[in-house]
Parts: C-alpha cells; structure tokens; sequence
C-alpha cells in the first residue's frame, strides 16, 4: 500500500484523481465479492432496503460509507439487503443539479459509473423515471406558494421537496422566478416518479425496515414517506460529531432525537474525557463531516479590549446557516431565522449601552456552498451597520468565539452547538430555535417568540443573571452522550480519500472485520435494524487525535 501511494503521489493532479478513485473502487469490488461469498446462502430475516441518492455523485463521502458498510455487516449477519438504486430515475438529483441553469441534465453517467462500483455484487432494484402527464399538466402553471402546499394524490409533493430546493439554492427565501418554479417542478414529478417505484418495491419484498440517508433530502425524504404510509419501520443517519462517526436513528436524524437515561452521569474518566475534546474544540482544533471550519483561531487584540471597554455589557449573537436542514427543525419560535434577527435588530436599537456582536457562521461561505442569504446581506439591507452599537463579524474572520462568549454577558443563539459550549462554561445562553440540545434543561428557552424578547428585554435590564446550576450540569452530560455514546465510529473502517474535503475510501481491512461480533459500531447498528434496539455505544476511553 505505500508503494501504491508513493506511485500515486507523483503523477500530475488529474490523473491522480482518477488513479486514487480506480484504486479505491477497486478495493470496493473485492470487499463486497469477498462479502457476497462469506454472507449466508439462506436469509434468517426479511429484507432491509437501503437507498441514499443524495449524498454522493462520484467517489465515496461519509454517508454513503455508512450504508455501504451497514449493508455489508447486515448481510453477513444473515439479513438480504436490497440496494433501491437511481438510474436516471431524478431529473435532476439534488447534487446534480445546476442551481443557475435547472435545465441542464445531471451528470448521471459518473454517477452511474461510481454506482457500479458502490454497488457491486449486491441485490439492486433500479429505479427510472416515469412523468405522470397529469401532474406534469396539474403543475405547469402554478405559483410558487402554491407549489410549496401542492399535495397530489394524498402525496405533499411540495412539502417533501421543499429543503432540498433551499439546500441547493443556498436559501430560504425562495425567488418566485421562473428557473425556481421549473426546479420546483422537476423535483416534484422526480419525487413521484420514484414513490411509485419505491411502493411497488416494498409491496413486492415486503422489508422489515427501510435505511436512508438523512430524510430531508427529496429522494429519501418521499421514500420515508412512502415506507411510513405502508407501516414500515425508517431508520435515517446523519454525520456524528466526531471525525468518521455516524448518528442513526428512527427519528430525524437532522433533529438528532436522543434520550438519555436518567440514570447516566459523568464518571470522573468521563469528565476528563469531555474536557480534552472541549479544549480542543476551544481551539479551533475540530472536524465535522470531514470539514474543519477554523483555519485559524485570533483572541481578541487591543482594539477589540477597547471597544468593548465602551460598553456596559456585550450580547454576542450567533447565527445559523439558512439552508442548513437542521432549519426546519429549529423553527419554532420564529419563522426562520432571519425573521428573529428582525426582532432582535429592535432589541438592539432600544438597548445603546449594550455592544452586541452578530457573528455569522463560518460554514456560512464554505468555498462551493456559499450561502445565496447570508447574515451579512441582512446587516446591509437592514442598516444594522449605522448602528454605533452593533459589530458584525463575518464568516471569514476567524476571531475566537469562545473569547466573545468569556466576556459576554449573556450570548443569544437561534439553534447554534456553540449555545450548548456557552452554557458549559457558565455564560446565560438565550435560545431563539429548537436546537439539538434544547429537548434538556441546558438553556434558557422560552416558549413563544413574545416570552423570548421578553426574557432577552429582562436579560439586558438585569444587574445579575442567575443561571440555573443544572443547565452547565446538563449540558456536559448531553454533549458527553451525543459525542461518546451516540455517534457510532467507522474510523476502523474509513479514511480520507485524498481527493476531496469529506469523502472516504476504505482502509486495509479483512470481510470479517464487518462480521457483527468483530465490530461494536456494527453490531450496534445491525441490533438496531433488526431489533429495534437504542442506537448507542459507548466505546472504551482512548486518546483524542487533535481533529476531534
């Protein structure tokens, strides 16, 4: 093997690429061969569909690892998998869509290529695409409101398909233009297309459970819905928080539904264990899906000393993503997010004494995902920067949030982790969205947008702000259990390709590495699958590499 690499290593940059995805492919056909020939000849269960169409067009990323390896550990197991595969079924995929030109036609002949390989020597049941000239008629002409409530045949077509149009166009407020209407359309006829494959499948093999990718994605999100109309069991998974983790679940994944028992506590291992990942994380030393956001990480210089010295307290603000599918989850209080920065922008206006920091996210301008509705638009079009007491910091300034949080009087979050960080370390943390966290007491959350500016009002007139003593208590205890007991590790499996920022291949492994009994995160996942049991492993104690 560094043989192999070192060869590789010195051919010009294109032909490595496709030298490292041949090479990596071919590890992929003889795996799953070597797999087809130890799985049992007869099956000990019904079937399990697996079907991810979003999260790959060429090469491997995380989530299509995590089925690929789930499907292998299933059927060794005793239990046939069936793979329900695109060809050319979507027109267009999500990934394979041009956002500034939704005529253009994905790239279904890479795909297809890399699916071959995927796929190999597994069951398949290929889907295409089928219009329906009656729902194509139906939706010609309608408007953009319309489409986004649209329900044919007792399908909501419109609400299935509505966070992938703001995922791809990088978005929530969605333009009532014709190239967003044609986009709209086209995912709603694909969506149909495939529900009605998908239910002639499941009538025909009946599976015990169905595994997709994510759910809120419009490929796997109709499927859910398909699987749920005929009473069958949906198991979705999402990246996990550490490096090569993955989080499963029979909820929404992007939700991350977790209960902890009442009976788990922080044993001291367990607290120095968290600490080390939190002074890390501190640091700007962290990964999430293969993607470190902090390059860099500056504390704050003499200017900033001053500035804030000109104040009687600081807000920091903290912003989301827009197109993020964890939005529509966290849209409780307020609309969206940006509907709650336009109530908080009159909070900052009555409260002159106060220097409050917008500090936008920094995966906000991620090079090829650059959101299309950013904070800082927002700040102009609102004329938030003539206000003497307001910074904005944008995505690409790399200033230590954490140190903003350190001086801060209380922090305001709409769904952001780092509300979750802010409460460990003792600061008063005002939650605006249902976050990941906000299912425990680890925030102050209130019920209704009005009690929110209530409590903020009541926040900044304060002399003291006393937080209650469970909320940093709860909040080590959650994030302990979401990064040590319910994100399952494929690190013995996965690595980074080489090639792209978040896609894997596979390490040197034997097929009887996937066998249930040789692997917890497996065993874990396939109980899960055919039992029903909990999602969780908590693994042996061992050193943090500095990406976590």
């Amino acid at each position: 093997m560094p043989l192999v690499s070192g060869m590789l290593n010195r051919l010009p940059q294109a032909l490595r690429t496709r030298a490292l995805r041949w090479h990596n492919n071919l590890r992929l056909r003889l795996l799953a061969r070597q797999v087809e020939g130890q799985a049992p000849a007869e099956a000990r269960t019904p079937p399990v569909i697996l079907f991810n169409a979003s999260t790959r067009l060429v090469g491997i990323s995380l989530n299509a690892a995590f089925a690929l390896l789930t499907g292998w550990a299933l059927r060794l197991s005793g239990t046939p998998v069936v793979h329900f595969v695109c060809r050319r079924g979507l027109q267009p995929c999500v990934l394979g869509t041009q956002r500034d030109d939704p005529t253009q036609p994905p790239p279904c002949a890479a795909c297809l290529a890399q699916s071959r390989a995927i796929y190999a020597h597994t069951d398949q049941a290929p889907f295409g695409y089928q219009e329906d000239a009656e729902l194509k008629q139906t939706i010609c002409d309608l408007p953009l409101s319309a489409l986004m409530d649209f329900t044919y045949r007792e399908m909501p077509l419109g609400a299935l398909v509505l966070p992938a149009i703001r995922w791809i166009l990088r978005r929530h407020t969605l333009e009532d233009d014709e190239p967003t209407r044609l986009l709209y359309r086209r995912y709603m006829l694909s969506a149909w297309s495939l529900g009605q494959q998908f239910a002639a499948l499941l009538e025909r093999i009946r599976p015990m459970a169905v595994v997709v990718f994510n759910g809120q994605f419009y490929p796997e999100a109709t499927a859910r819905w398909v699987a749920r109309q005929h009473g069958i069991r949906v198991i979705t998974h999402e990246v996990g928080l550490r490096p090569f983790s993955a989080f499963f679940t029979e909820g929404e994944a992007t939700a991350y539904p977790i209960h902890i028992p009442d009976d788990f506590t922080l044993t001291p291992e367990r607290e120095r264990r968290l600490d080390v990942y939190l002074s890390q994380r501190f640091q700007g030393q962290f990964t999430m899906a293969g993607i470190r956001f902090w390059p860099e990480m500056r504390d704050l210089d003499a200017t900033w000393q001053q500035r804030l010295s000109a104040f009687r307290q600081v807000v920091p603000i903290f912003t989301n993503v827009i197109f993020d599918t964890s939005q529509p989850h966290a849209n409780t209080l307020f609309p969206d997010m940006f509907a709650w920065l336009d109530a908080v922008l009159e909070v900052m206006r009555a409260h002159p004494e106060t220097l409050f920091v917008i500090r936008a996210h920094p995966d906000e301008l991620r090079p090829g995902k650059e959101s299309r509705e950013t904070v800082e638009d927002w700040v102009v079009r609102r004329g938030v920067e003539n206000l003497p007491n307001v910074v904005f910091v944008g995505p690409r300034e790399y200033l230590s949030s954490y140190a903003l949080i350190q001086c801060s009087k209380f922090v305001m979050v709409y769904n952001s982790s780092i509300g979750l960080e802010a409460s460990i370390m003792g600061v008063p943390v005002l939650c605006a969205g249902r976050a990941r966290y906000t299912q425990y007491p680890t925030v102050f959350f209130p019920p209704t947008a009005e009690a929110y500016l209530r409590q903020a009002e009541a926040f900044l007139n304060a002399e003291r702000i006393e937080v209650p003593p469970e909320f940093a208590r709860e909040a080590r205890r959650f994030l302990y259990y979401q990064l040590f007991v319910t994100s399952l590790s494929f690190d013995p499996f996965l690595e980074e390709d080489g090639i792209w920022p978040g896609f894997v291949r596979l390490k040197p492994f034997a097929w009887s590495a996937l066998q249930p009994e040789n692997s917890p995160t497996l065993k874990v996942i396939v109980e899960g699958i055919r039992e029903g049991r909990p999602f969780i492993l908590e693994e042996m104690p061992a050193p943090l590499s500095s990406s976590e």
